[in-house]
């Protein structure tokens, strides 16, 4: 891919300000936003993805963009997912809602850098060593098989989310019994302590580690150009904290979720391992020669599945959710007339 370098240069300085207005917004007024001020900002974000995808096409042409669009779609679903996680993150922890969106917006800036870090590392593997093609696509493959007996035995998210760091900061660490605002530390009686803040900061960013795990082998099997992998989680992740708010009750009803993403990763994970196949050079494979015979996906079939997939779900989900309600609502009325 030939970008403009003034093109990529403008790109980052308008994502870095839109990512340093938003940190702004949140430290002068934390507050939980109202579902029209969410509503407004998710569609601003999602608005602002498209066009940034048109850009691309003027810029360097309908390849780049339909793996931008592509990559997008699969890293914004993958988020939605996550949110799951942060409202039992929140709800285990109690947290003030005022103070939701600050966490969120740490949660937010933490996956920006470990998934910057992931980006680097798999760019510059995958450019060395063609075969680590194989162990993305195994990996999403494995993935895909977990969200799929996860979705059978509806035990996707637990009540909930608690692991070893966690459960060591909490012993090693003197801490109070309340918030103090969005504060880490605070003296209390002249003694230094952490607040319950500090906890959940460290439970959000473990949470970002292995979403960030999960989620860069996944858009490297839709593009290996790590300016698109970037530009494509920066998006997903904007208005997440917006969203969290907007659709904080719709997630319930997303039951199908898991089978939506299980379905795309385990696509993203065979497509990698054709290509893998494809420019094979690992020795004990076809003496080290590339499969030429084994296909290539193209980008709009991998577009047309991720779109159609996610489509799928959500209608799906809806109706289930919404036939689910019916019955409960006829099994109520039943006993009431009793």
């Amino acid at each position: 891919m030939d970008l403009p370098v003034w093109f990529e240069i403008g790109t980052f300085v308008v994502l870095t300000l839109l990512l340093a207005v938003d940190l702004l917004l949140v430290t002068r007024r934390p507050h939980a936003p109202s579902m029209k001020e969410a509503a407004a900002w998710v569609t601003f974000y999602v608005s602002l993805a498209v066009l940034f995808g048109v850009a691309m096409l003027a810029a360097a042409g309908g390849q780049a963009s339909g793996e931008f669009y592509a990559g997008w779609l699969t890293e914004y679903s993958l988020s939605v997912d996550n949110l799951f996680v942060f409202v039992i993150i929140m709800a285990q922890f109690k947290v003030p809602r005022k103070y939701q969106q600050s966490v969120l917006m740490f949660g937010i800036l933490t996956a920006i850098v470990l998934r910057g870090i992931f980006i680097l590392i798999g760019a510059v593997a995958i450019n060395q060593f063609a075969w680590v093609f194989y162990i993305f696509g195994i990996f999403l493959v494995y993935t895909a098989v977990k969200l799929a007996n996860q979705q059978v035995h509806e035990d996707e998210h637990e009540e909930q989310y608690e692991n070893a760091v966690v459960r060591r900061a909490r012993k090693m660490l003197p801490m109070t019994d309340d918030y103090h605002g969005i504060k880490l530390r605070t003296r209390v009686d002249g003694k230094r302590l952490y607040t319950p803040m500090m906890i959940v900061f460290v439970t959000i960013a473990s949470a970002d580690l292995l979403f960030a795990v999960d989620s860069i082998p996944a858009i490297f099997g839709l593009t290996q150009e790590a300016f698109i992998v970037f530009t494509a989680n920066i998006f997903a992740l904007m208005g997440l904290r917006q969203l969290y708010f907007l659709i904080g009750g719709l997630l319930e009803r997303l039951v199908y979720l898991s089978a939506g993403l299980a379905v795309i990763l385990a696509f993203i994970g065979v497509k990698l391992i054709m290509h893998a196949l494809h420019e094979n050079n690992l020795p004990f494979v076809n003496n080290g020669e590339g499969l030429h015979g084994v296909p290539e996906v193209p980008i709009w079939l991998s577009l047309t599945v991720i779109v159609g997939t996610l489509l799928v779900t959500t209608v799906a989900s809806l109706l289930k959710s919404r036939h689910d309600q019916r019955r409960a609502d006829a099994v109520t009325e039943s006993e009431q007339s009793n």
